[in-house]
């Protein structure tokens, strides 16, 4: 089946009660038939429910319909997209061991690598954008590599395919997130990906109520995934379950509709001549435009740029946005403007964002549904405003 018809279709055995719509199953245990089912169930050697930290019906559901759109055998829901990162490192890194990460990553990701990893004996390098350069990067104890693509929030775009390869040939854990681009317009494991987590709280979810992550991939690892998050305790809760899953079954229609919006405001900054420069996959101007196209239905629903002025002229662009919200959140059918610098990434030192370009007049659009003419509309009197105040 298509993945719109898997996003709709895709439910969990129906209730005596005969529902058409997936039921929400809010309870923190479960009871058991006799002492040998609790003894079979914990001794794992049974399939079925025990705790609601380790699994329930309403988690499972959305658990079963992201790894089919992914493309994979499994996956395990978390309490939010970090604990989903997390975990992915965590279940499979030790003391001892290297990691391969891509620089442009989202802050909270750069802070585990950065400030947690080490503390556990787990050293890191940062990926350079020159593909040719990785394999020097290659040590004996290298075991994974992690990435983001597109990049939150300057929209680097990585090529899936040489890095599966590569990943392959040096034995290593293809690790991606892969918020940006959700499993409607990328499949990661189409290109040897591993593990695939999910800030699903952003596009999943798509209407800013609430947190969830995943982490997607073989049946194998995302059991050892599962072990880690069974005894550590980031569980989704079912409420946020089925909101999510019930979230998927209209992805493929918003994101068809963030992607065309996107695609028209870039175009529009493109010719604004308040806008130094306009960052978007499906830009001709993108540098990675042609392995954008080659691994993403569509360019997504974020459009990054650079106001002219400079931080104080960026400063009052976003003090004059009207109809889209000044937040820190992402993928909602809300329009946001949002200035990375001093919010996702300002635990960053200063030349850390330069590294990956989040210049301080660097502004992220995550474009809502609105209709396309006000968003543009609004950007662009914001951006007269700046000018005029200054």
């Amino acid at each position: 089946m298509n993945f719109e018809t898997i996003a709709i279709r895709t439910q969990t055995d129906r209730t005596q009660h005969r529902e058409h719509s997936t039921p929400i199953f809010p309870t923190s245990s479960f009871v058991f038939d006799d002492a040998e089912q609790m003894r079979a169930l914990f001794a794992d050697e049974q399939e079925g429910n025990i705790y609601s930290r380790f699994t329930n019906p309403s988690v499972r559901e959305f658990e079963e319909k992201m790894a089919l759109l992914e493309g994979v055998e499994d996956a395990v829901a978390t309490a939010t997209g970090m604990a989903a990162v997390f975990a992915s490192f965590l279940a499979f890194l030790k003391s001892g061991d290297h990691l391969l990460a891509s620089k442009a990553v989202f802050g909270s990701s750069y802070t585990i690598i950065t400030q947690y990893l080490p503390k556990w004996g787990i050293s890191f390098d940062w990926l350079p954008t020159d593909t040719a350069q990785w394999q020097a990067l290659v040590k004996p104890n290298t075991k994974m590599l992690f990435l983001e693509t597109p990049s939150n929030p300057g929209l680097d775009v990585i090529d899936l395919a040489f890095t599966g390869q590569f990943c392959k040939c040096n034995s290593l854990i293809f690790n991606i997130d892969n918020c940006f681009a959700t499993p409607y317009l990328q499949q990661p494991a189409r290109f040897g990906a591993d593990l695939i987590s999910h800030s699903a709280t952003k596009w999943i979810d798509g209407q800013g109520r609430v947190l969830g992550g995943v982490v997607a991939g073989n049946k194998a690892m995302i059991t050892e995934v599962k072990k880690l998050c069974r005894s550590t305790g980031p569980s989704l809760s079912p409420f946020n379950a089925w909101v999510l899953s019930k979230s998927l079954e209209t992805l493929a229609v918003r994101m068809d509709r963030h992607c065309e919006s996107a695609l028209l405001l870039a175009q529009f900054l493109e010719q604004n001549g308040q806008v130094a420069r306009v960052i978007y996959p499906f830009l001709p101007s993108h540098p990675m435009c042609a392995v954008a196209k080659q691994q993403m239905k569509k360019g997504g629903g974020i459009v990054a740029f650079e106001i002219k002025g400079g931080l104080e002229q960026g400063r009052r662009f976003l003090n004059s946005v009207k109809l889209c919200s000044l937040s820190a959140n992402l993928g909602d059918t809300r329009s946001i403007v949002t200035h990375p610098a001093s919010t996702t990434h300002a635990k960053l030192t200063e030349q850390a964002r330069q590294d990956v370009g989040i210049t301080n007049s660097l502004v992220r659009v995550s474009v809502g549904l609105e209709h396309i003419d006000d968003i543009v509309a609004d950007i662009d009197n914001a951006l007269k405003s700046s000018v005029d105040e200054g």
